[in-house]
């Protein structure tokens, strides 16, 4: 014992391994770990099935984006994977196809543009709805308006599509009162220019009230204190929104802002595909459609393939820039510098 101690001092000043202390190391982080699965291995088992999930359905179909470099053929076996295998390779060439498409960026153009409507008019709407439900003192009256908010949220998009096309169609609800009234009626289901309000406010009726659950959750964890403390200073309902509410929000909405920033290029697929025949595709397409009317409609898999990656490309680059933005603005983001 007494001749180790000096050796390995010695050592740690030469600056020598000391194999005997890096394994006590590892084996410390080894029964850490254990203790650790030990404890948590009831959560581990209920995320198990979620994260599998995940791997299947996310991450595994990742791998079917070399087609996107392929002249990708499922004709040249009996099995489409093995048709991977056998498929020709072209390099860049379907990327180029892409860019070299009007109608992908004209695709690309709307997108954009119904992504900055619904970012302007959809995103401050949950926020607006989860301060009116916060300020009702009357539990019932809140659980109440919470349930007629949260139900259309359940609604498949063709439920809402339909509702909105017995309320604003040529033969709808409106068109038909005005009508009686001795007044002309219209139809904003079938007119490409009101289109993209359309679907903005579809997807408010449909998606506000859920949205505003992780807001109220936010509001929940505010100190009553603190609205006490600010009433007692003379501080008025839009002063305390202003200076305790409306803080206590920012990092939600920030980390949900920069969620939306990378979701910008996937506005839907179903809602549009639905109304596409209505107003046309100059007003409806995006780029969701377009990956979908080339790759499935067309059969032209490798080109819809290459599109899909470079839509998946810039959505993580539009998240990475976010989240910057969200660093220099002080708050956390979706991860931590």
């Amino acid at each position: 014992m007494t001749s180790t101690v000096p050796r390995s001092r010695a050592g740690a000043r030469t600056g020598e391994s000391v194999p005997a202390a890096s394994g006590g190391a590892a084996g410390r982080r080894g029964r850490s770990l254990r203790i650790r699965f030990r404890r948590d291995r009831t959560l581990i088992l209920m995320t198990l099935p979620v994260v599998l999930l995940l791997l299947v359905f996310n991450y595994v179909p990742i791998l079917g984006n070399v087609v996107a470099f392929q002249d990708y053929d499922p004709y040249l076996s009996d099995n489409g994977f093995v048709a991977v295998f056998q498929s020709p390779w072209v390099g860049f060439e379907q990327f180029q196809r892409v860019f070299d498409d009007p109608e992908f960026w004209h695709a690309v153009q709307n997108t954009f543009v119904l992504f900055l409507l619904q970012l302007v008019l959809f995103f401050p709407v949950p926020i607006a709805l989860a301060l009116l439900i916060n300020s009702v003192i009357r539990p019932r009256v809140r659980a109440v308006a919470q349930a007629i908010m949260y139900l259309p949220h359940f609604f498949s998009w063709v439920l809402v599509v339909t509702v909105f096309q017995q309320i604003f169609g040529g033969a709808g609800v409106l068109a038909q009162t005005l009508r009686e009234h001795g007044h002309s009626g219209f139809d904003i289901m079938t007119d490409p220019s009101a289109f993209k309000y359309l679907v903005t406010a579809q997807m408010v009726w449909k998606d506000a009230g859920w949205g505003i659950i992780v807001f109220l959750a936010a509001l929940a964890a505010v100190s009553h204190d603190l609205y006490e403390a600010a009433a007692m200073d003379g501080a008025g309902r839009w002063r305390r929104m202003w200076h305790i509410t409306l803080p206590a929000l920012r990092p939600v909405i920030a980390l949900l802002l920069v969620l939306r920033v990378g979701d910008a290029l996937t506005v839907g697929f179903e809602q549009f595909l639905l109304q596409r025949q209505a107003v046309g595709p100059d007003a409806s397409e995006v780029l969701d459609t377009y990956v979908w009317w080339n790759g499935i409609r067309n059969q032209d898999f490798s080109y819809a393939a290459a599109a899909g990656l470079i839509k998946g490309v810039v959505g993580l680059t539009l998240v990475l820039v976010a989240n910057k933005v969200a660093h220099l603005m002080g708050e956390q983001g979706v991860y931590e510098k």
